[in-house]
């Protein structure tokens, strides 16, 4: 039996260990994908977060600069090699609620909460929005800029991973590539 507040704090299943899904493109995995999945992993004390790949993410559906999925997937799973709690999946599901659907907590940027509130992603219904945040799991996120994210939500990063973006991986930043260990930030 589940229980919990609506993605306030952290409850979860009762007698069981937490597991938690960390959703993105990783278009690369980047150094602060790697620092966000510890944070939520050490915060929430999980016992599994699954790092899981859209197949087909909803923004960038068809974006030319899209990695093959072989590719993210080979990279990611690289970058999370010696964290035993870790595993990488792939999902076909593009909402966020949906591929969240029977974790204990969802992991993510502030510029994905910012981006799972615009209406545009559910028909344009704002009903059909607040009722997908509200089936949220658990929150656990990483801040960015100045995008407000609930408080009891925060994940506790280092300050430099709101620079880190894979966007400046791709366009040749290679000290946030996820590949890269602690002596070569």
């Amino acid at each position: 039996m589940a229980t919990r507040m609506a993605n306030c704090g952290t409850t979860y299943r009762r007698g069981m260990a937490a597991i938690g899904v960390f959703p993105g493109t990783f278009n690369p995995v980047t150094v602060g994908h790697v620092a966000i999945a510890d944070a939520a992993w050490r915060q929430h004390r999980l016992v599994r977060l699954d790092v899981v790949l859209s197949e087909a993410p909803l923004v960038k559906h068809g974006g030319a600069d899209l990695a093959p999925l072989d590719e993210r997937l080979d990279l990611v799973r690289r970058a999370l090699a010696d964290r035993h709690w870790a595993t990488v999946r792939t999902t076909t599901d593009q909402l966020l609620s949906d591929i969240a659907r029977g974790y204990d907590v969802v992991v993510m940027g502030a510029d994905k909460w910012a981006q799972i509130h615009d209406v545009a992603f559910y028909g344009g219904d704002p009903v059909a929005r607040d009722a997908a945040v509200a089936d949220l799991p658990t929150l656990a996120i990483a801040r960015r800029g100045d995008v407000d994210i609930p408080a009891h939500a925060e994940l506790d990063v280092p300050p430099w991973v709101a620079e880190v973006s894979a966007t400046a991986v791709r366009n040749g930043r290679a000290d946030w590539h996820g590949l890269k260990g602690p002596s070569e930030r």
